[in-house]
């Protein structure tokens, strides 16, 4: 059983604590008085960057604080994580990262400096299938290419690091298909995806972003999106469901984080801000470029789907073995 994820019901519960706190410190309600931190906790140029600095921009502009973006990559998030749980819970340090962190890595590592239930959800706020995609020397062109050769001969793929999404997804694929296939754990999508473009690994599971830029140019073979969807701008790509793999359908979730007993008023604030930003046209086209799908959810919603993937990521984790390497 995950000790460390706080479940629906206890998500809630601590939701309405704080909602029902009866006087918010004096500072609150002058919140924001100075510039505001987001921690990335993966490495530059992934979707998550992208997000922390397109909503930073949105909020600088409206809440009239400068906005500072920094990364604290390492240990599948647990750093960046760690470092947010431990700031002042004033809403001043935001942790813009995806829901593994909260709902693999517990189960996998045998120890964390921190607790999932040190944080809270400002907001679900968007969500990503994940691109199997291969070096075009391998000559796979399907799904079913990549499985008969991985009954065959030794392959490797590229995962943006343990107990990523795509380690997931890659673990579940495996395990689905009956072969076994080497991990290579990267620090992070951009690494990964780069050593598939160098032919260093035959094939990566990564965040469809990441990857669909390469496959438009013919340097990555796209075999399928993890996604429920085709994806909007590849949809010749097919879904792993259509692939015949639909136990592998997997959406990456995107989430900003502050420590626990930051006040409701403030995580208030920052959830308007965020719907704000995220619903602006200019956003959302960016947002459809990258195949990233607006969810905006926050509260009970956000902690239920929080918890929904926990328990499903607990199941794969028990049945297939996977571990940090």
């Amino acid at each position: 059983m995950n000790t460390f994820f706080l479940s629906r019901k206890r998500w809630s519960a601590a939701l309405c604590l704080l909602a029902c706190a009866a006087v918010a410190p004096s500072w609150a309600q002058s919140y924001p008085s100075k510039p505001i931190k987001f921690i990335t906790n993966f490495p530059a140029g992934g979707p998550s960057d992208f997000l922390a600095r397109t909503v930073g921009e949105a909020i600088t502009t409206q809440f009239k604080q400068p906005v500072v973006a920094e990364n604290k990559p390492g240990a599948g998030g647990n750093i960046g994580a760690d470092f947010v749980a431990k700031s002042p819970a004033d809403g001043y340090t935001v942790l813009f990262g995806i829901d593994t962190t909260f709902t693999v890595n517990p189960y996998i590592y045998k120890s964390m400096a921190f607790k999932p239930a040190d944080l809270r959800p400002i907001m679900v706020m968007v969500s990503s299938g994940l691109l199997v995609g291969a070096h075009p020397s391998t000559g796979f062109k399907t799904l079913k290419d990549l499985i008969a050769q991985g009954k065959g001969k030794g392959l490797n793929f590229s995962s943006a690091g343990s107990g990523s999404p795509g380690h997931l997804a890659a673990e579940i694929f495996m395990d689905a298909a009956g072969i076994k296939i080497q991990h290579v754990p990267y620090k992070g999508n951009t690494p990964a995806v780069t050593a598939v473009l160098a032919g260093e690994v035959d094939a990566g599971v990564l965040a469809t972003p990441g990857m669909l830029p390469h496959v438009k140019t013919g340097k990555i073979t796209a075999l399928a999106v993890t996604s429920r969807q085709r994806s909007g701008s590849a949809p010749d790509i097919p879904t792993v469901t259509e692939a015949g793999l639909k136990d592998l359908e997997l959406e990456v979730l995107y989430v900003a984080m502050v420590p626990a007993a930051t006040p409701e008023p403030v995580v208030q604030l920052l959830q308007k801000a965020f719907t704000d930003a995220l619903k602006r046209p200019d956003t959302q086209a960016q947002l459809t470029s990258m195949d990233l799908f607006y969810e905006g959810l926050t509260g009970p919603d956000a902690a239920k789907r929080l918890s929904d993937q926990s328990q499903r990521y607990g199941r794969v984790v028990k049945s297939t073995g996977m571990k940090v390497e």
